[in-house]
């Protein structure tokens, strides 16, 4: 009877055929997850980068000792922000930027140009950040009716909420608290259906 020799060092093509079979079956199933997680990751990298450009235009404030603000629009194709300063000491006003009086310190911003994916926006039906609070509705940016958020010469500023949405229903919120001219980042929980410090 022939035996057949089968040498230790060599895989057959069934062998090779299961194995690559096997791969791609798990890196199809790991695929959705990262990229789900690096959108995650994306849309809360936009909400501290626009936090950080926060705190920069309050030390711009104090640094230069008069009224620095972030000017947020809707160009119709995303929203973007520009810093303005204070170019007559009554506050940093819409008619004022636009007859060039309070000038702009550097060119507006997108989100969407940093962050692919993630801009301003609110999901649907999200509830209050605080307790007893008032439910964000549609509009991402609650600063007042310019939506313009304002820093003093003392570090103080005008308070609000700037909503920020990423690709997977990702829903940050941007807290401005005038008394400190500080900011806090949160995120939605959905399983929870509750806001989390980010």
């Amino acid at each position: 009877m022939r035996q057949q020799h089968r040498s230790g060092s060599g895989y057959s093509f069934i062998e090779l055929a299961f194995t690559l079979g096997i791969v791609a079956t798990v890196g199809a199933t790991a695929v959705p997850q990262t990229v789900s997680s690096v959108d995650a990751y994306r849309a809360a990298a936009a909400a501290r980068y626009l936090s950080g450009r926060m705190q920069r235009a309050r030390m711009e404030a104090v640094a230069r000792s008069t009224e620095v603000a972030l000017r947020f629009s809707d160009t119709g194709a995303g929203y973007e922000f520009a810093t303005f300063l204070d170019g007559n000491r009554n506050g940093v006003l819409t008619h004022d930027i636009l007859r060039g009086i309070d000038p702009e310190l550097g060119a507006p911003e997108r989100l969407a140009d940093n962050f692919p994916g993630v801009d301003f926006g609110v999901l649907p039906g999200l509830p209050p950040v605080d307790s007893g609070g008032t439910p964000p509705g549609s509009d991402p940016l609650k600063l007042g009716a310019s939506n313009i958020l304002a820093f003093s010469a003392v570090g103080t500023s005008s308070s609000g909420s700037v909503y920020i949405l990423g690709r997977r229903r990702n829903q940050f919120v941007i807290r401005v608290y005038g008394e400190t001219g500080k900011t806090r980042v949160l995120k939605f929980n959905r399983s929870l259906n509750q806001w989390l410090p980010l």
